[in-house]
């Protein structure tokens, strides 16, 4: 008997002033140039115009971003949805290879808080609440995530002795 559990969430990160400052200025940016080089009949101002059309395109995608993480059968893959239009494959972690899952505030990190280790965030960005988990991956990745109550369930019966809900 095959056994699979299917878990999906979704994450919206959030956007930060920086980002939505820069994406207003772009695109007044776009619309000042394209005035200016129709009015004036300016080659240089309709290729500065396309230019900064570009720029706030990609801004515009990597402004708005959310996370789906997706769990399947003792494995965790994440996603990138930029834009509500474009998804990215991010990552996908084992659980055999995890060594713990447990809340950022939760004593059982205590031992893991100091370690130099890479960390990776894919939460969403606001300050550090009850629903962002800390997951250590490999003893050398630290991976920022807010999962739902039910995929913390899911991983826990695959590890109980790796995930923590306190």
């Amino acid at each position: 008997m095959i056994s699979e559990t299917y878990v999906e969430h979704l994450v919206a990160r959030k956007t930060p002033f920086f980002m939505r400052f820069l994406k207003t200025l772009l695109i007044m940016f776009t619309a000042c140039f394209v005035l200016i080089g129709l009015t004036f009949m300016n080659a240089l101002a309709l290729l500065l115009a396309v230019v900064a059309g570009v720029a706030s395109y990609f801004v515009y995608m990597n402004a708005d971003i959310e996370y789906e993480y997706l769990y399947l059968d003792k494995e965790i893959s994440v996603d990138k949805v930029m834009a509500k239009s474009k998804r990215k494959k991010v990552a996908a972690y084992d659980i055999e290879r995890m060594e713990i899952l447990a809340p950022v505030k939760s004593y059982h990190l205590d031992d893991y808080r100091n370690r130099t280790m890479k960390t990776i965030d894919y939460s969403s960005g606001t300050a550090q609440n009850d629903k962002t988990y800390m997951m250590v991956y490999e003893g050398n990745i630290k991976i920022m995530w807010e999962p739902s109550p039910e995929m913390v369930k899911a991983i826990q019966m695959v590890a109980p002795r790796k995930v923590f809900t306190d």
